[in-house]
C-alpha cells in the first residue's frame, strides 16, 4: 500500500494494489475509488484531502509492516 499526496492539488491517492484502474466510481464529492478488471478495489482518491483528513500526522496499529519507506 502506498500513500501520495500531491500538494499542488491537494489530493491524497491511496494505492492498494499494483494493478491498472479500468473503472473509477466516485462515491461522493471528491472521493473517488478504482477498480482492476475484476472488480476489485485498487486505490482511493480523495481531492481537497487537506479539508477531508488529518495529513500532519500518520498512525499505524498492528500493521504487519516488512518495509516502511518515509519520504518528504
Amino acid at each position: 500500500m502506498k500513500l501520495t499526496y500531491f500538494p499542488e492539488t491537494d489530493t491524497l491517492y491511496i494505492d492498494l494494489s499494483s494493478k491498472t484502474s479500468v473503472e473509477s466510481i466516485e462515491i461522493s464529492e471528491g472521493v473517488v475509488l478504482d477498480y482492476d478488471s475484476e472488480k476489485n478495489l485498487i486505490g482511493i482518491d480523495i481531492d481537497n484531502a487537506s479539508k477531508k483528513l488529518e495529513l500532519s500526522e500518520l498512525i499505524t496499529l498492528k500493521m504487519p509492516i516488512i518495509s516502511q519507506v518515509i519520504s518528504a
